[in-house]
């Protein structure tokens, strides 16, 4: 089950940064975000199961990283919205 889990956060990571390398998706865009932040909510749970501290630093750093993206794609649609 771990496995199973721990394939699907990498998948959700690297199909967002594939289709961004081959200009298919903004990194501006929420789907790339979403998928980002889900990603590494997963591998975050997988490396707190394991007791993988390397990787409990970098995915929390990721999923971080990823709703400050969220949020700046949504405050720029609110601006662009009201003005």
């Amino acid at each position: 089950m771990t496995q199973s889990i721990s394939l699907l956060g990498a998948t959700l990571i690297l199909l967002p940064f594939a289709a961004n390398q081959i200009g298919r998706l903004s990194r501006d865009s929420v789907s790339y975000q979403v998928m980002n932040l889900i990603g590494s909510s997963l591998l975050e749970w997988v490396a707190l199961v394991d007791g993988q501290f390397g990787f409990i630093l970098l995915e929390a750093v990721w999923a971080l990283v990823s709703m400050l993206g969220l949020v700046n794609i949504w405050r720029h649609r609110g601006r662009v919205a009201s003005g």
